[in-house]
């Protein structure tokens, strides 16, 4: 049984923008986050350290940048849709004060194998702090 609010491979549109998702950068984002997924590095979690590494502040992790990334993407798709892959490469770093804003577009469908692709992108003030491409089989 799908959820009424998960998307449905027929009523998806090559092309079809997915709506932006605004996160606002935190102290307590990137360091709880980090903390959850276990990375200790204390350019996650500790300001001096990150200032000796040349870090103006703490900064955040690829595994919440990861998760972050599912969000956007699960949030359009629904709980149905099924990850089949998820690659995405850093830019940026995100850093409190600031807000990383996800765009993303359906830019490959496959009928057969129900496959969609979305290119998507976050952004924070100094550029794109992610980008990549995120592959779902929808019911």
């Amino acid at each position: 049984m799908t959820s009424k609010n998960s998307k449905r491979f027929d009523d998806v549109r090559l092309g079809e923008a997915l709506p932006e998702l605004a996160i606002p950068i935190t102290t307590t984002l990137i360091a709880s986050a980090a903390i959850a997924t276990r990375d200790y590095f204390p350019g996650h979690h500790d300001m001096e350290a990150a200032q000796q590494l040349g870090s103006p502040h703490v900064f955040m992790n690829i595994l919440t940048t990861s998760g972050l990334t599912q969000r956007f993407v699960e949030g359009w798709a629904g709980p149905a849709a099924r990850f089949k892959d998820l690659r995405i490469k850093l830019g940026a770093p995100n850093y409190p004060g600031d807000t990383m804003t996800f765009s993303g577009e359906v830019v490959r469908t496959d009928a057969a194998s129900r496959e969609v692709d979305v290119a998507l992108k976050g952004k924070n003030s100094m550029g794109s702090h992610v980008t990549g491409t995120a592959t779902l089989v929808l019911p």
